[in-house]
């Protein structure tokens, strides 16, 4: 496998993890006006988790959803953290 393909498919992946976890984020946040069954806090954090952090976190801060827990607030910067890390040892394998 190619740098260049690794490349393409990390960035394809972390696109649509990140669309799938803004999506999630809005819908719990409709859910929560309506008082309907809500999406729960530790299905958020794993898709943060599974690469979607940045995207779910820029959400929330938009939507102005989950912004008072720290879960969240900290816990997704974090993930992203962790994300860049990975990204960083993976390409630096694949490059070598």
């Amino acid at each position: 496998m190619t740098f260049k393909s690794v490349i393409l498919i990390a960035v394809i992946y972390f696109m649509i993890i990140n669309i799938i976890s803004s999506a999630l984020a809005i819908a719990d946040k409709s859910k929560a006006r309506k008082e309907e069954w809500r999406i729960s806090e530790n299905t958020l954090m794993l898709f943060g988790l599974m690469g979607g952090a940045i995207g779910e976190y820029l959400t929330m801060k938009r939507i102005h959803h989950k912004t008072r827990h720290k879960k969240f607030m900290i816990g997704l910067p974090l993930e992203f953290l962790l994300h860049i890390v990975i990204i960083i040892l993976i390409i630096s394998k694949v490059a070598a």
